[in-house]
């Protein structure tokens, strides 16, 4: 098929107000620009890359290529002082035998293979594809501050690349903008200045570039916090686990209801936040908490977390009870979680367990919970 790939790379990225290369930026563990180049690179149907740079980043590209790309011809080049001038550059660099251009900003690093082929199987007919999106907002033409035109916005689209060509006309279009001084803001507009139609194929929302901080989704920091409690089984006491009271001869004895599944949530949410533990923060000396639900301490410390901006990924419980048989309570005491705790119920994981007649679990003394929390704070 002999289809090339030229990836512009060689922006100062100032908007970004970044030090460097805006494309050198870390993005899910990444390089922005590294998404882009592994995407082509694992595509059959691309034969070479050519990554066009700045004189500066040359380094760090030339890594990039050397750890993300095997078995395909790659180069790295260096830019013009427009992106027009960058891409012919990169077009230049391209083998005599490629047949099909795909050029693509480094600074789109969602874009999918899927957009990718619907544009190379458009471009054998028409020879020249943009991707592109339909604009949601209503576009106004102003002049001086005021509005002079509402164009309608079913012929308004949003260009994006990848935009493909085929190479001779990519070449000619950009030949002649050198030769009578022409300068685009993207390639397709370089193809129509030559009189040839431009077909549009239908990119994703997602395929955004990076130009503002703000098109840099926040760092996700990860907590994770282990909580345990363990009460003792006594009479005329009810049994409550996980906000659920559940028929049996015993139950847990306590200052509180004794809830010990929720004194575990309560402890691992806690730790995973570094708040300390239930025992600071509701001692059981105290006479308000006397009696009181559980339930109503979780929701205290919920709030806790939300003061902090941390937010519950998902939860993995364990009850440790010789007796009653808790799996017929374990989907109440999941929605009841998830109610108070405003999560879907698939992220709380709830399991029953005997001890096997060992222990005070096994003798009936008592009931255990451990708890895994994952927390992410967010800014």
């Amino acid at each position: 098929m002999g289809v090339g790939v030229v990836i512009v790379a060689a922006g100062a990225g100032r908007r970004m107000g970044a030090e460097g290369n805006k494309v050198l930026l870390t993005l899910a563990g990444k390089t922005v620009l590294s998404h882009s180049v592994e995407l082509f690179a694992a595509m059959e149907e691309v034969a070479e890359i050519v990554i066009v740079t700045r004189e500066v980043d040359r380094r760090p590209v030339e890594e990039l290529v050397a750890t993300a790309v095997r078995g395909k011809r790659t180069k790295v080049v260096l830019g013009g002082k427009e992106r027009q001038e960058s891409v012919f550059f990169g077009l230049k660099a391209l083998s005599p035998q490629t047949a099909w251009v795909i050029i693509h900003d480094g600074a789109r690093p969602h874009l999918t293979k899927p957009v990718v082929l619907a544009g190379l199987q458009a471009v054998q007919k028409h020879l020249a594809v943009g991707v592109a999106v339909p604009v949601k907002d209503t576009i106004k033409r102003v002049q001086d501050g005021i509005i002079i035109e509402t164009p309608p916005r079913e012929e308004l689209w949003a260009m994006q690349t990848p935009q493909i060509f085929s190479y001779p006309l990519i070449h000619q279009a950009h030949e002649q903008a050198q030769a009578q001084g022409i300068l685009a803001t993207d390639d397709c507009a370089l193809v129509e200045i030559l009189g040839h139609p431009v077909h549009i194929v239908q990119g994703e929302y997602s395929n955004i570039k990076i130009t503002t901080p703000e098109d840099l989704p926040k760092e996700e920091k990860f907590l994770i916090g282990f909580g345990y409690d363990v009460h003792r089984l006594v009479e005329a006491r009810p049994l409550i686990l996980a906000g659920v009271q559940i028929p049996h001869t015993l139950g847990l004895l306590g200052h509180s209801d004794a809830d010990v599944v929720t004194h575990a949530i309560m402890d691992a949410l806690l730790g995973a936040a570094g708040l300390g533990d239930i025992g600071e923060l509701f001692p059981d000396t105290d006479p308000r908490y006397k009696g009181i639900s559980s339930i109503i301490l979780l929701e205290q410390v919920l709030s806790l977390l939300s003061e902090q901006r941390l937010r519950i990924n998902n939860l993995d419980i364990t009850i440790m009870a010789q007796k009653p048989k808790l799996s017929p309570w374990k989907g109440r005491m999941r929605s009841t979680l998830a109610r108070v705790m405003d999560l879907e119920e698939s992220l709380i994981n709830i399991k029953a367990t005997t001890a096997e007649g060992l222990g005070f679990v096994g003798r009936e003394e008592g009931i255990a919970a451990q708890v895994v929390v994952s927390l992410r704070a967010t800014e």
